[in-house]
């Protein structure tokens, strides 16, 4: 048997809009009209500047309305591709007043000045995501995920409590922008420690290798849960280092030490991906190494790019996971042959990742000095190599059609990111730090040299040699075995 069928052998799907409960049909025009009135506010901001605050309380600044927009837009997406997915269920109403509430607390969160609200929403997002993780109260393994994922989010809050605590005896200030205008008091053992404390908390809620268990054992989520999770939670370590870079920005080693934390994360996500069976783990396994790259890319000290990844990055995951049942159906058997890449293939993707490189750096100005610039402007022409090589190896078009549609292809794209970070960077002008890029030493050529060595070989699939290697990448990818359906009968119940 080749190819596959789409036939269908199941009825319609439910429609919606025919004795719809009430609930998710109010929640989901309400989350809308949050989007519509988080545009507003963006455009203000943008067209008069300015914010408005309640002293030391809630600032909304760039930041602010700009992860307001995002945020309630990938909400709308989820309530309405929800209202199909999970009609009929009997969890529907519960399902839908989590959703929205994890939604509310966002975008409180990302207003929050004060230190002690601060904590409190972001333990009351971790806690609603366990909710949303384990939303099928009577299947055991779903109530299993949501408290292993609950446990990690109360460690992360606890490491927060920590650091806004050290803060505020250092600083005597009671707030996020007090702490930031109050650098100066900075430094010495009780800084280290808030600092340390705030780079674990952002490691943990954004899945980074060690911390990753909680996210690979989280498939118990429905869909468009999951879609939530990826696009818009696990960021929330590159906004928490964001709203706190001056704190991390005071010394360059430790900066260096977020570079070598997010680099090792980045190169095991990719290396986790290729050893799962699964499109849902598969994608947790992508989101682990992308979020070492935008950790990463705090770490070379530009928070506007990390912004800018983060939002790009929800944009194509959400996608992603709410389109993975599709996946299976679009693959067939004799589908996606790998072709092999000649001399001309391998010259035409290495001269368009180096231009995309250049090109960026012309466009953003970073990589243009001998600065953490020029780590980013690789970090460009890492990720244009890898795409131009995919594109090369699986696109069904003449060799000679393949090499040439790679630039005229790949530069529009890079040229459309390049316009896209400069615009977030300006929206987010007004935040104590935006962009900090550090002097290049030899530990930032020894961790290049590395990440670079190490990324060529995954590429060029070094690694599939190594039966141990495999076998130590599938035991590192296990999720929690109390999270995993062991009787065959049971997938039938959930």
């Amino acid at each position: 048997m080749s190819g596959h069928s789409s036939q269908k052998t199941v009825g319609a799907l439910p429609d919606t809009t025919v004795e719809s409960p009430f609930v998710p049909v109010v929640l989901t025009w309400l989350v809308w009209s949050l989007f519509a009135a988080s545009i507003v506010a963006l455009a203000a901001r943008v067209r008069f500047g300015g914010g408005w605050e309640i002293s030391g309380v809630i600032v909304v600044d760039g930041l602010t309305v700009l992860l307001w927009a995002v945020v309630t837009f990938f909400s709308g997406i989820v309530h309405s591709y929800s209202r199909r997915y999970m009609a009929g269920s009997a969890h529907e109403t519960r399902f839908f007043a989590a959703t929205f509430g994890f939604t509310v607390i966002v975008m409180g969160l990302v207003a929050a000045d004060h230190l002690v609200l601060f904590a409190l929403l972001w333990l009351a997002m971790g806690l609603s995501m366990a909710k949303l993780i384990g939303i099928v109260d009577g299947w055991k393994q779903a109530r299993a995920a949501s408290a292993v994922a609950a446990k990690y989010f109360v460690a992360s809050s606890a490491l927060l409590g920590v650091a806004l605590a050290t803060l505020w005896w250092t600083t005597g200030a009671t707030s996020v922008s007090g702490v930031a205008a109050a650098t100066e008091t900075l430094g010495g053992p009780l800084w280290l420690l808030a600092a340390g404390a705030l780079v674990l908390a952002a490691m943990i809620q954004s899945a980074l290798v060690p911390f990753h268990g909680w996210l690979l054992s989280s498939m118990t989520a429905p869909t468009p849960a999951s879609a939530l999770m990826h696009a818009g939670f696990v960021n929330a370590g590159g906004i928490l280092l964001t709203r706190f870079a001056p704190v991390v920005t005071v010394d360059t080693t430790l900066m260096l030490a977020i570079v070598v934390i997010g680099a090792a994360s980045a190169l095991l996500g990719k290396l986790l991906k290729s050893v799962q069976p699964g499109v849902k783990s598969m994608l947790g396994s992508s989101t682990v190494g992308q979020m070492g790259f935008m950790i990463m890319q705090v770490g070379l000290g530009f928070f506007g790019a990390a912004i800018t990844h983060l939002i790009l990055h929800g944009f194509y995951k959400a996608y992603q996971f709410l389109n993975a049942g599709e996946q299976i159906e679009r693959t067939s058997p004799t589908g996606g042959t790998k072709r092999a890449t000649g001399p001309i293939g391998v010259a035409a993707t290495l001269l368009t990742a180096i231009a995309g490189g250049a090109l960026f750096a012309v466009l953003t100005g970073k990589g243009t000095s001998l600065d953490s610039g020029l780590l980013l402007a690789l970090f460009v022409v890492l990720a244009t190599l890898h795409a131009a090589r995919s594109a090369i190896q699986y696109i069904s078009l003449p060799s000679t059609v393949r090499y040439a549609a790679v630039p005229l292809t790949f530069f529009p794209a890079i040229i459309v990111y390049a316009l896209v970070y400069t615009a977030i960077s300006s929206v987010l002008a007004e935040l104590p730090v935006v962009a900090a890029p550090t002097e290049l030493t030899v530990f930032h050529a020894l961790v290049a040299v590395a990440f670079l060595a190490a990324y060529l070989a995954i590429e060029t699939g070094v690694h599939e040699r190594s039966q141990r290697l495999y076998v130590a990448l599938l035991n590192a990818s296990q999720p929690d075995s109390s999270t995993v359906l062991t009787t065959t009968e049971n997938y039938n119940e959930y």
